[in-house]
């Protein structure tokens, strides 16, 4: 093939256009007689006559080049004229932006010059044109729907970071975003222009009057009486914000909206090669049109639809002729888009399906025929660009009718198989953003969209209270209400219809790019695709701060439904061909995809840590179970040094590469900006060195010699290469011994499905939690709406001035809701709808059965990429919390048997050794405290086997140290909330008049404990004598470190806000506070489930460490105890404050939790355990009587002595709290009293004071009890047995302490 190019230097194809006579006979060309008729009636005259047959020169295929060449030039005269100055404008004929002067600020701009991203905080560029007399226009296509100024400026604006187009004198600008016109100073203007839109920019010098208009529709003037004059010459130009993106139309292509009359655009369109284009297409269609009956010896009329060349010589020839001319035009942007699109596009006018038009198929067959090679190219790569740029611009219009017909004429250019082939090698990804073409834009506009003739009547659900949480009682609906449910309901599903069809051409166009049947002329489709899908997801998983490489999340949604329409097609074909092959509904990755090197998984991480880690450690593993063998250059010690070479010299490589690659292609080929990916040289790294062999195999396989396979990169792969062939297992390579010997799908599927569940890890669940928003917006409007008609209703009638007002509200209220109701139908149906659940739901099975898979292969487990667990863990999230609204998750198939899997992984994988990345094993824990707290998951989590729930809560039960323990013990928690002490509530009662920000919270869900989980603990603390004392004491550890925190940064935020100067206190301050108060409560709530479901820990003294955990939980209870119920007291005094951020610090939650244990402790066991419970609390030095009175609001007689008889101020009791304790609650609480009050008195009755010297000397609380040996130093028992849990070195001589004895002073002494 010659190299390619838009010159004309290239030679041209050789057609023998002069045909020797002496041969027309044996050729099998028609009579001189017919050919003269036949080629007249092709090649027709301007004016559509033909002269009479007596007076018309006699054509052959001699002169019929001099005639064509004739008929071409006739009315060009306008040609020699083109290159003249036009009168009002300055600058080059071909306008662009300018890239060397006339920009402020950080800019990315494309190849082309014409489109242009904000890289910084308000860059502005402009044009290489102006213009000073007459009409102009041009038009900027909006990419992105963020802050844009964009109209026109003089040569002396200066712009900066700060100001830009608008904002400075002689500088014009129409911004949609804020919907706003600027000159300095600004007003409102104009409607909100969205994503997909097209501004028109016109200025009238002659009137001295700029105006805009959005898709077509004048928004009237925005500015009149502008600076005119000598030296006033106006530059179109723009300026805009970081990562916004726009593309300016000057005139290079068609204007999409030329409707303006007496405007003309910037740069003049190519009027002589427009001429010339539509007559030789007028020549084409006439041989089309007509054929010749050689029988009978006369031209007929032909049926177009279903015109084939059929060999015809005569007709060949005619058409190499046309071609001739026509091919050089083709390669010309305006003309393609023009005349060759139009043309196409009229084509499919007809209607019916594609196939149903065979003539677009001849007349690529005809181009690839007659044309270039590079003109073939070239006209390709700028139809696919016109119709792409045609799709994304398009307006939406209420039948879809426009992207309807630029998705038909794609699907009719891909059909064609060698022009299939070329776009995806050379175009659809690398030149494109093809995703745009399964992308369904939604409307910020609904009037426009024709929203409110589909969806004529709204109506929104009113089913919440106040409080923004969903109402219990489900209210009647009123018959009024029925009908306009169903009526929207209606239209929902006629909008549902309309874009079904959308969906379907998108898939459609999947179907011809993943067709591998197409193997002639090279690789098939699929293949082709698979390379570059990859490449794809590599710029987007390694390129996360780049913006010019991301594709936009709202793509990437669209995308992925479609390619798994696409996929469950293909996969299912294969099923229903090959029997013993999985259904699309069992599908599943196999694991060896995850370390045999064949699937390039780029940086990503691994669940074992990094690739080259894992190869070193886990090579053993590899060759036993899986047969690869590590080649030793790939596990030798890779330096940052070595990295950045190599990426340096694959950089080089690539940029050596690159201008070969762009002169192969066209100039206007040449890769832009935003495909370019610093990281390629190191991702690629890994592809090209990671060699795998095959050793002598464990196990019998077909052949016993060493299979030295390379991996190969990207770009190179073979349908050999991942199908595999005799002896080739191909992606498959390697498969261990746990996975079942049985074909699961064609390979090349599998590294599709691999791709999808990448993508929906990219991109795909952030964006559908962003649009979670309107349905977000409807509720609030909808209260706001019911609040406002009840005021209405209570407003009294003399008061007709806030009557008025309400009304006001109630008309605005009602005008948003119509239009949000709408928008919300537009994206129920494109993202949220049934089908799109079950697909996300199909996705959340596949990691399911992907990672249980994996699991079994044991240490091999550790290769799989981190993000399968957070699909499935994402996944979940998305169909529990942004599809609940429409679609209920339980109505789906197999619905509690996925939960119970998935409820299995997260038992078994949150604490697996074999995980090591600390943001997915927090992500893992995160999703089953989740998970615990919702009734039907916690249901499930109780279904999985035994073993695994009770392995589940041995890790739970872990000691705290060394590990994000705030999570564990919020899960454990949940299990014991609706069991605890006064433990029954959703939110703390001094919160319920507030409303919460998320009603749907974790932490806000109806308490529901699981009896089971905690029978699994109460029975492992009693069985495993060495995992309860390690437990209690982390739990008692960390009580300690957290109200400790807390109590000293309350004495901070007291200190501030006691001073006389304006104070603020830090918010994240604030916020760690009410973190550790929640802290200790739940702390304090794991120590009151541990009593009450196994007492003995504490209070059977024939375990080791009972008796000291029993002292240290009343040593903590008390300190807790005093702190907060002293009078006036600092506790008392931050609560009063009622700062923002403290909402949750109050007396309730910590003080029942205390009650709690005690109440455990001292009332509910048997005699013995009572009274060991009660002489340890007694036996602390910080015991007081009145903390316990505190909690019945018994206050302190010396307090009420001095305390002036105010009336006002209100004690803490129980009793007030009657709603959330029970009456059998405080009767215990009232017993507990009595009897401490009883056992106070008669302790302190009973005491005998302790002299100075028998006090122990390190805590001065307890006599002496115990002595060391060997140094014979002695102290109490509880100090020293907290000592040694961490220490053995002696308080005093560190000498190392073999053993203790109890301590009794001589009777003597």
């Amino acid at each position: 093939m010659t190299s390619r190019g838009a010159g004309t230097t290239f030679p041209r194809k050789n057609y023998r256009l002069t045909t020797e006579p002496e041969k027309s006979k044996v050729t099998g060309i028609v009579n001189s007689r017919l050919l003269n008729d036949y080629l007249h009636r092709v090649f027709t005259s301007a004016d559509g006559n033909q002269p009479a047959a007596a007076y018309r020169k006699h054509l052959t295929f001699q002169n019929l080049q001099e005639h064509l060449e004739r008929l071409l030039a006739e009315e060009n005269g306008s040609e020699d004229s083109r290159d003249q100055a036009v009168e009002g404008r300055l600058g080059p004929s071909t306008v662009v932006l300018d890239h060397t002067s006339g920009f402020e600020g950080l800019l990315l701009v494309d190849d082309d010059l014409l489109g242009v991203i904000g890289h910084s905080n308000f860059g502005s560029i402009r044009a290489t044109t102006c213009v000073y007399k007459g009409k102009w226009i041009y038009e900027v296509l909006i990419s992105s729907q963020g802050l844009m100024q964009i109209g026109w400026c003089t040569l002396n604006c200066r712009f900066n970071q700060e100001e830009g187009v608008g904002d400075t004198p002689d500088s014009y600008a129409y911004d949609g975003n804020r919907v706003r016109k600027w000159n300095v100073t600004t007003t409102n203007y104009g409607k909100s222009w969205a994503a997909g839109d097209i501004v028109s920019c016109l200025i009238d010098l002659d009137e001295g009057t700029i105006a805009f208009c959005l898709n077509g529709i004048s928004l009237g003037t925005a500015f009149d009486n502008i600076t005119r004059g000598a030296g006033m010459a106006y530059f179109p130009a723009i300026s805009l914000s970081f990562k916004e993106s726009v593309a300016f139309n000057f005139g290079s292509r068609p204007l999409r909206y030329p409707l303006v009359e007496g405007y003309r655009p910037l740069q003049d369109p190519p009027v002589a090669d427009l001429l010339k284009a539509q007559k030789l297409l007028g020549y084409l269609k006439n041989v089309i049109h007509i054929g010749i009956d050689v029988t009978e010896g006369k031209l007929v009329e032909k049926d177009t639809s279903m015109w084939q060349l059929q060999g015809e010589p005569t007709v060949l020839i005619t058409l190499a002729h046309i071609f001739n001319y026509f091919s050089p035009l083709m390669c010309k942007v305006y003309l393609v888009e023009d005349v060759l699109m139009t043309f196409l596009l009229s084509i499919l006018e007809r209607g019916g399906a594609v196939e149903a038009h065979p003539l677009i198929q001849q007349l690529l067959d005809l181009m690839w025929l007659l044309m270039e090679e590079y003109e073939v190219h070239e006209c390709l790569k700028q139809l696919l660009m016109s119709l792409l740029r045609a799709y994304r611009f398009s307006p939406i219009i209420p039948d879809l009718g426009l992207q309807i017909h630029y998705l038909r004429l794609t699907i009719a250019v891909l059909k064609h198989e060698k022009s299939r082939k070329y776009l995806l090698s050379n175009v659809l990804f690398d030149v494109l953003r093809s995703v745009v073409f399964f992308y369904i834009k939604s409307p910020l506009r609904v009037e426009e969209a024709g929203l409110q003739e589909l969806i004529p009547t709204t109506w929104w659900p009113n089913r919440f209270t106040k409080e923004g949480k969903e109402s219990k009682e489900v209210k009647e609906e009123s018959a009024e209400e029925r009908l306009r449910r169903r009526a929207y309901e209606r239209g929902c599903q006629r909008l549902k219809k309309r874009i079904e069809v959308v969906e379907g051409l998108q898939v459609q166009i999947l179907k011809l790019l993943l067709n591998n049947k197409d193997r002639g002329g090279g690789e098939a489709s699929r293949y082709i695709f698979l390379n570059k899908f990859r490449k794809f997801l590599q710029e987007n998983a390694s390129n996360r701060g780049n913006l010019t490489v991301l594709c936009p999340p709202e793509y990437m949604v669209c995308f992925l439904h479609r390619l798994i329409a696409a996929l469950r097609y293909f996969w299912d074909g294969h099923k229903a061909k090959t029997p013993g092959a999985l259904s699309s509904e069992e599908a599943y990755v196999p694991p060896q995809l995850f370390y045999n090197g064949k699937v390039d998984y780029f940086d990503l991480q691994r669940l074992g840590g990094l690739l080259s880690h894992l190869k070193k450690t886990l090579k053993d593993d590899l060759a036993a179970k899986a047969n690869i063998l590590i080649d030793p250059s790939e596990l030798q010690a890779v330096t940052m040094d070595d990295l950045d070479e190599d990426e340096e010299s694959a950089t080089s490589a690539a940029q050596s590469q690159r201008p070969s690659a762009a002169l192969a292609i066209g100039g206007a080929l040449a890769r832009p900006a935003w495909l370019s990916s610093p990281t390629l040289g190191r991702a690629n790294r890994f592809l090209s060195t990671a060699a795998v062999s095959l050793m002598n195999p464990r196990r019998p396989l077909g052949t016993l010699e060493k299979i030295k396979v390379l991996t190969l990169r990207v770009e190179q792969r073979t349908r050999e290469d991942i199908e595999g062939t005799h002896g080739n297992d191909g992606l498959l390579l390697g498969r261990p011994p746990e996975e079942p010997d049985q074909p699961i799908t064609e390979n090349s599927l599998l590294e599709v499905l691999d791709g999808i569940v990448m993508m929906y890890n990219l991109s795909v669940h952030q964006q559908l939690g962003k649009m979670v928003g309107v349905s977000d917006d409807v509720n609030e409007y909808a209260m706001a709406l019911k609040d406002t008609e009840e005021k209405i209703s209570r407003c009294p009638k003399r008061r007709r001035d806030i009557h008025e007002e309400l009304l006001k509200s109630q008309k605005v209220f009602s005008e948003k809701l119509n239009h949000l109701s709408r928008r919300l139908a537009w994206i129920n149906v494109t993202i949220y709808s049934k089908e799109k659940m079950q697909d996300i739901y199909w996705l959340l099975r596949v990691c399911i059965r992907t990672i249980e898979h994996g699991d079994r292969t044991g240490s091999l487990f550790a290769f799989m990429p981190e993000f399968y667990l957070s699909v499935a863990m994402n996944s979940y999230s998305a169909l529990k919390n942004y599809f609940s609204p429409v679609n209920s998750m339980e109505e789906l198939p197999g619905y509690e048997e996925t939960l119970m899997r998935l409820a299995a992984i997260l038992a078994k994988h949150f604490a697996d050794s074999r995980i090591v990345g600390t943001d997915i094993r927090d992500s893992l824990m995160q999703a089953l405290a989740s998970y615990v707290c919702y009734p039907h998951s916690l249901r499930a989590v109780e279904r999985i086997p035994e073993e695994q729930r009770i392995s589940m809560m041995k890790n739970l039960l872990a000691p705290y140290e060394q590990r994000p323990w705030a999570q564990t013990n919020w899960i454990l928690v949940r299990l014991w909330r609706g069991c605890g002490f006064g433990y029954r509530y959703t939110r703390l009662p001094h919160l319920l008049k507030t409303k919460p920000e998320d009603a749907s919270l974790p932490s806000l869900q109806k308490p529901c404990p699981s009896t089971l989980l905690q029978r699994h603990m109460a029975d492992l603390l009693r069985s495993d004598r060495d995992l309860a004392p390690s437990f209690l004491n982390s739990v008692l550890n960390q009580l300690n470190w957290a109200f400790s925190e807390f109590i000293g940064m309350i004495q901070e935020i007291q200190q501030a806000a006691e001073r006389l100067e304006r104070n603020f206190v830090d918010s994240r301050q604030l916020k760690v506070c009410a973190t550790c108060f929640d802290l200790s409560v739940s702390l304090l709530r794991v120590l009151e489930m541990t009593v009450t479901l196994a007492p003995e820990i504490f209070l059977d003294w024939t375990r080791p460490s009972s008796e000291l955990l029993l002292r240290r939980l009343a040593q903590l209870l008390n300190q807790v105890l005093n702190r907060v119920t002293a009078e006036r007291n600092l506790f008392d005094r931050v609560v009063n404050l009622r700062l923002p951020g403290l909402e949750s610090v109050d007396h309730y939650p910590i003080l029942v939790a205390v009650t709690g244990i005690l109440v455990r402790l001292l009332v509910d066991t048997d005699v013995q355990g009572t009274e060991r419970a009660t002489a340890v609390l007694l036996a602390d030095p910080c015991f007081q009587l009145r903390s316990i009175q505190y909690l019945l609001g018994h206050a302190e007689p010396s307090a009420l002595a001095a305390a002036p008889p105010a009336t006002d101020k209100r004690h803490f009791s129980l009793h007030t709290y009657t709603e959330y304790i029970s009456t059998e609650e405080l009767a215990k609480v009232e017993k507990m009293l009595n009897h401490l009050s009883e056992e106070f008195k008669q302790a302190a009755a009973t005491t005998l004071p302790t002299s100075e010297e028998d006090l122990c000397p390190i805590c001065y609380a307890h006599p002496i009890s115990a002595i060391f040996r060997p140094c014979s130093h002695k102290s109490c028992k509880a100090c020293i047995n907290q000592h040694l849990m961490n220490n053995k070195d002696c308080f005093f001589c560190k000498a190392t302490i073999t053993g203790v004895d109890d301590f009794t002073k001589p009777a003597s002494s």
